[in-house]
């Protein structure tokens, strides 16, 4: 039986925690290579040496441009060839002064939007070079979230978040449709709360704990973990959806059809 990633080589850019390091272990297990990127060297030997001899880490900073290019020149070195791109990299700007727009400050918009959407570009534009370079197409996945367009004004309220998280979904929308043909295929993975090192604000929190087990009824009513992902990610990634483009997928333990008890 082949494996659906069999012969496949993905670089994940923020592959070495959370939910980037899940999926690297997904992907491995159903037959492919990685290449993770990550911020902190300690993260990055670690990764490295969970994953085994189908990966190769190195750390890099997603905000700079050269980084997603250098990643995808180590694929081809090390495995010959690189066939999707994961963009996992991103994260709160709530220490910069992200909030609602009328705490949000001009840090924590540009802080913001450089760490969500100005790193996604950067990989995203890597990648469709390269493809277009190969000419035999090629699949980018993009991490988006259900705040993007499904609010929680309560207590989720980073508004410059949001804004380019949404932005991601328009981006990836406009960037599927361009390169459709091509064969370059272009979606969106949109989680609701996950435990990560991002929510352990919110998964510390009696009050959203308890809002969460009503917004995210499924399963109980429990925050997600990175493993609730990844077998959409192996999906996407591989043959299997290869009709698939320009598509948003909310796994998100029923966030976007509940009312959270009005909270």
């Amino acid at each position: 039986m082949t494996l659906p990633l069999s012969g496949k080589t993905i670089v994940i850019i923020g592959g070495t925690t959370g939910l980037g390091l899940s999926a690297a272990k997904a992907i491995i297990a159903a037959g492919g290579r990685v290449v993770v990127v990550g911020k902190d060297p300690e993260t990055t030997t670690t990764a490295e040496l969970v994953l085994g001899q189908k990966a190769l880490a190195f750390t890099g900073d997603a905000t700079d441009s050269t980084t997603a290019e250098r990643a995808i020149g180590e694929a081809v070195a090390a495995f010959g060839g690189m066939h999707g791109l994961y963009h996992v990299a991103g994260g709160s700007g709530r220490r910069f002064g992200d909030g609602p727009l009328h705490e949000l400050t001009d840090e924590g918009w540009r802080k913001t939007m450089d760490m969500n959407l100005t790193t996604l570009m950067f990989s995203n534009r890597a990648a469709v070079r390269h493809f277009m370079q190969e000419g035999k197409g090629g699949v980018i996945l993009n991490m988006g979230s259900v705040l993007g367009w499904s609010p929680s004004p309560r207590h989720f309220a980073s508004h410059a978040y949001a804004a380019a998280k949404a932005g991601i979904v328009g981006f990836s929308k406009s960037t599927a449709a361009f390169y459709a043909p091509h064969n370059i295929r272009v979606n969106v993975l949109a989680p609701a709360l996950v435990e990560t090192a991002m929510s352990r604000r919110a998964v510390e929190n009696a009050e959203i704990v308890s809002f969460i087990r009503a917004k995210q009824p499924l399963d109980g009513g429990r925050v997600g973990t990175p493993e609730d992902l990844d077998a959409a990610v192996v999906w996407f990634l591989g043959d299997t959806s290869r009709f698939c483009t320009g598509q948003v997928l909310a796994v998100d333990g029923g966030w976007t059809v509940s009312e959270g008890n009005g909270l």
